[in-house]
Order: structure tokens, then sequence, then C-alpha cells
């Protein structure tokens, strides 16, 4: 068995190879809350009691939130844990007729969170205005089991059944977080990391691959029975401690190889881990250190390297225990024959496998000789845009597409990624519906001139409905008169032209989706105010991560997803169904559309969109306080 030392330096050799994905793949379940890390449970107990309680005015790192205890003590806990905990002790509250003190201490938390925000309204981290500050406030307080508990009371009249239906909620949300992403995604992030140890390459898209064996469910319920198991152990004395290192393995375990049953896996955990529980126990404390170092720079440390370090060290020691256990031939280790997975098939193998793969990608590159010439070319490569259609660009773009696809299996034919030829449950291709979703294609002007127009009134049906929501009242929004804001129809455009030789990259696209539409709203903005003597038509003043009140995070998250929305499902489904349109009908509904925009476009230059709810957000307020409540 090699050294803790040895070990380690595998681990830091596997993430220099691929930090990028290992990190953005630790950090979703950080953003999500530190009850999705892959932290063990020895580091998250050594960091957690270094921890502060959260305060009213932030929220740290790890996006933890503090539910008001019944007492005076300080908690600390996750997204996750702060819903479950808050169930259990509304519930409570219930049963022993405190509901009105619960909800008291919710009312005067929630006016802490928004009074500490207006101290200094320019705050990137306001949550005195704005959806995202509500919700984290709503969430951070408990409110929203208040609204949820009433509504039951209403429909059953009966306090006992209101205690009964929040338990069996509360155990039906542990159910479900345990069963799609708790389980799915610790195995998901292990097969990555296991993947990545031995290939020099790791495409994004393996983050797929439970969905393309089919096995997302079950290795969830693996993960619900191995938590169910260790629950019922903590009950003994030291039974809790012993059988968290027995069932350290079932998640690499079921990373490998997704057929294997619960009780088999769990038993073949066992098997693997006797005899190494205390040295497993040692491996975790050695990196208390980066632990402590974590906590004392609030977890931006833990965040940026130390999980995908202690992830990437865990890997590796589950390799060596896998290759021990194989020459041991423990029971069930001849179940572990995803031998592609710890080291590269031979060039023959691959040959024989994948020998159709060369022809096909040179057949396709044939195909890909573009019948475009000057002007025309030029604005396809760069922009993804054609002034015509023809036959001969459809062809271009179906050859793109499979070369797209092909580019794995050349990939894995030179020995660069797993094989997913070679896995021993055969990897299904996309459904026939989402692979018409080609991506990868040349949009007409025409075809963008409506797209443009659709998703302005998209956008304007988004922002009306959300403002009805949140306030009650109908709000026409936007700087113009008519049912479209031009803001959402140009972002998703320019992604579209400008961002379109990043669509194979579906990270940097999403990133630069967020940058492109952040800057576009800013200087919208700041461009309103100058031209309208500084009237704003939004103000992100005391959202969460605002800047100078043009921009906010939240806005920015929606731009983003949307912007992925944009050009991986809603372009190609709307640019393919405008491809059956007639093209003079096409033509002349984008020509009345432009005729009705511009006249709109010039009436409000004069006139422009105001009033309550669109630039007066004083008298929107006043309008609230007048509603009944």
């Amino acid at each position: 068995m090699p050294t803790r030392k040895e070990l380690k330096t595998r681990g830091r050799r596997a993430l220099k190879r691929h930090y990028a994905i290992f990190l953005l793949l630790c950090l979703v379940p950080a953003i999500l809350g530190g009850e999705l890390t892959v932290f063990s449970n020895v580091s998250a107990r050594a960091e957690g009691s270094q921890a502060p309680q959260v305060e009213a005015t932030m929220v740290p790192p790890d996006v933890s939130v503090s539910v008001p205890p019944a007492g005076d003590q300080e908690n600390r806990v996750t997204l996750l844990s702060a819903l479950v905990n808050a169930f259990v002790e509304f519930t409570v509250d219930l049963a022993l007729g405190q509901e009105a003190q619960r909800e008291e201490a919710i009312r005067q938390a929630e006016e802490g969170y928004v009074a500490a925000s207006q101290v200094d309204r320019e705050a990137i981290l306001g949550r005195s205005d704005g959806v995202l500050a509500m919700l984290v406030n709503k969430v951070s307080s408990g409110a929203y089991l208040v609204t949820l508990t009433m509504g039951i009371r209403a429909l059953v009249g009966n306090d006992s059944a209101v205690v009964v239906i929040l338990l069996l909620l509360a155990m039906a949300l542990v159910l479900l977080v345990e069963i799609f992403v708790l389980g799915v995604y610790r195995a998901v992030i292990l097969r990555m990391f296991l993947e990545g140890r031995c290939y020099e390459k790791l495409p994004a898209h393996r983050v797929w691959f439970l969905m393309r064996v089919k096995r997302w469910c079950h290795v969830g319920v693996t993960q619900l029975v191995v938590n169910l198991f260790t629950a019922l152990w903590s009950l003994t004395i030291v039974g809790g401690a012993i059988k968290y290192y027995s069932y350290y393995l079932v998640p690499f375990l079921m990373a490998e190889n997704q057929d294997l049953g619960t009780l088999e896996a769990i038993t073949l955990s066992r098997r693997l881990m006797h005899g190494h529980k205390w040295e497993c126990f040692w491996m975790e404390l050695s990196f208390l250190g980066w632990v402590l170092l974590g906590a004392l720079t609030a977890g931006v440390v833990n965040s940026l390297y130390t999980v995908p370090y202690m992830t990437a060290v865990q890997t590796e020691y589950y390799v060596e225990l896998r290759r021990l256990g194989k020459e041991r031939q423990v029971e069930h280790s001849a179940r572990l024959n995803d031998r592609y997975l710890f080291q590269k098939a031979e060039p023959e193998e691959l040959s024989r496998r994948y020998g159709d793969v060369r022809q096909a990608k040179a057949q396709s590159a044939a195909e890909m000789i573009t019948p475009l010439k000057g002007i025309h070319k030029f604005l396809a490569d760069n922009f993804g845009v054609t002034i015509r259609r023809s036959q001969e660009l459809e062809c271009l773009e179906a050859a793109q597409n499979r070369a797209a696809q092909l580019d794995y299996d050349i990939q894995a034919l030179e020995g660069l990624v797993y094989p997913t030829r070679l896995h021993p449950i055969p990897e299904k291709r996309k459904r026939k519906w989402m692979g018409n979703l080609n991506y990868i294609r040349y949009y007409s002007v025409w075809s963008l001139v409506l797209m443009f127009f659709s998703l302005s009134f998209v956008g304007w049906l988004w922002e009306v409905s959300l403002h009805l929501l949140t306030d009650g009242v109908f709000v026409n929004r936007g700087v113009l008169h008519g049912p479209w804001l031009p803001i959402y129809g140009w972002g998703s455009v320019l992604i579209l032209l400008v961002l379109n030789r990043f669509r194979k990259r579906p990270g940097l696209e999403f990133l630069s989706a967020v940058v492109l539409c952040g800057c576009v709203e800013y200087f919208t903005s700041l461009g309103l105010e100058l031209m309208h003597g500084g009237t704003r038509w939004w103000d992100y003043t005391g959202y969460f991560l605002n800047l100078n009140g043009r921009i906010c995070a939240e806005g920015l998250l929606v731009f983003g997803v949307a912007g992925m929305a944009v050009v991986y499902v809603l372009a190609p489904l709307l640019d393919g169904a405008m491809r059956k349109l007639p093209a003079k009908a096409m033509t002349a509904a984008a020509l009345v559309l432009l005729g009705i925009f511009v006249a709109d476009q010039v009436y409000s230059s004069i006139q422009p969109n105001t009033g309550a709810g669109i630039t007066d957000y004083e008298a929107s307020a006043a309008v609230m306080e007048e509603l009944p409540q």
C-alpha cells in the first residue's frame, strides 16, 4: 500500500492536469451548500467547529444559512439542513401551541435583514430589494414555512393533521434530495475524478454518464440506503463512526459499476475497508491543516483547492484498495470490471472497436466543404449567419453536427478520453428528438429578425408576469409601449452571433453569455439615463450582488441560463419552425414587425413609457400598500 505522501503526490498530479473541470465540479455543491461537498465527515466537523454563526448582512461563500433557533444557541447549517431543521422546529412549535412566538421571531429576523442592508444602499450584498434578496431572507428566516403551514391548516382545519403533513413533507424533501441530488452527484464527481486520473482530456458532457447508462435513480437509492444504515448505527455508542468507514467506498463503487446491487455494493465496501478504517481516518485527519486554513479564509481555500485536492487523493486511495481487493479476491470484487477506467486500452483494442471512426470522420470532413464564398463565408464562419438559405448549406450543418459527435470517438481512439464503447454497460446515444436540436447551424437574417421579436416578447411576458406575481398589479414594463423588451431580443441575438465560436464549449458559452449580457444591460441602462435626464427604467440598488444598481447577480444568472437555453434549445427549435414557413411570408412578417417597432421607437423617444412600477418605484410601493391584504 502506498504511503499517504505518495497518494497525495498522485492526487496533486491529477488535480493539476484537470484543475478547471475538477474545480467546477466541486464548486457546484459548494454553491448549493456544504451538504453536498465531498468532504469527509471528520474534516467537515473540523471546519464546522471553527465557523462563526451566519450574520444577517451577508451570505458566506458556501451559501450557508441560519434559521433563527428556538433558544439562544448558535447554529451553522447548510441550505438543506436549514430547511429540514426548520420543518422539525416549526412542527414542534405548532404541536406545543407556540407558533405565534415563532412567527414573531421570523418577522423580526426579516426586518433585521432589510434594515442591515439599508445601512449601505450601495452594498453589493444588498438584501432589501429584489427576488433573490427576498428568497435569501425568507429561506434564512423560515418565513416560507409559515405560509406553507397556514395553507395546509386552511385545507385540513386540524393542527394535528398539519403536524403530520409537515413531518411527511420534511421526510419527502430529504428523500428526494438524497435520491436525485446528494448520492447521485457524489457518484458523478467521483466518476469524473476517476476518468481524469487516467486520461488527458475530460469532456464536460461526461457528467451525464449516469443518464446514458440509465442508472441515475439506482445510484441515488443506494446512497439513500447507506445513509439510512449509517443513521441507525449512529444510535449505538461507536457504530456510526465505524460504519461510516465501512461504507466509505460505496460511492466509488457505484461510480465504477452502476450495475452493482445496493446490498452488494455495501458488502463489497465493507470487505475492501476491512483493516483500513484506522488508516483512512488518519488519511483524512492529515488534511486538517488545509481545512483550518479554509476556515480562516472564510472557505475560499476550501472551495478553490482543498475540496478538489482531498477528492483527488481519496480517489487514489480507492484505486489502491480496489487493487488490493482484487488481488485478495474478496467477495464481489470480480464485479469491479471497468478495467479501462484505470488503464488505457491497447491500440489494437481501440482500433477494433473504433475502426469506423476515422472513415466516418474523413467522410464528414469531405461533406464540410463550404459552398459559400466572400462575405457570405465570412458571416457564416464567424457569426453563424447567412443571407440566403440553400440545400447545400443545410447539408453542411448536418455534417458539422455529425463531426462534433465524432470528435469524442476520435479522441477515444487516440487514447485521450475514456472509451465509452468499452464500458461494461452500453451507453445510450441521445434520443432522436434531442439529436434533432442541432445547435451548430446558420441562421438566416429574417430568421434572426423574427427571433429577436419572439424573444423580446418572451422577455416582456416574463417581466410583466414577475411583476404581477410579486406586486399584484399589471405593469407594461420597458421604455417602449409595445409588448416587447428589446434588451432580451438583442441579448439573445448577440449571444447567437458574437458567441458563435463558443457553442462547442458550453462552460465558456455560459460565462461569455453572462459577461456579454451584463455589458448590454449595464450600458443600456447608462444610455437610457443619459438620453432621458437621469430617468431609470430599472434600478437594482439593494439587490444581492449589484453593480451601481444597473446590473445584479440574479439578472445576470437569469441571462446566463436563458442564454444557454436560447443557444441549445429555443433558437434551434424556433429556427426549425421558421424554416417551414414560406420565404415570402417570413419576410413580410419580419418587415411588418420592423415597421411597428421603428414607429414605437420614434414615439417612445418623445413620450417614453413611464409611471408606477416602470420608472416610479416609490409610487409603485404606495400602490401596493393601498391594495387589500
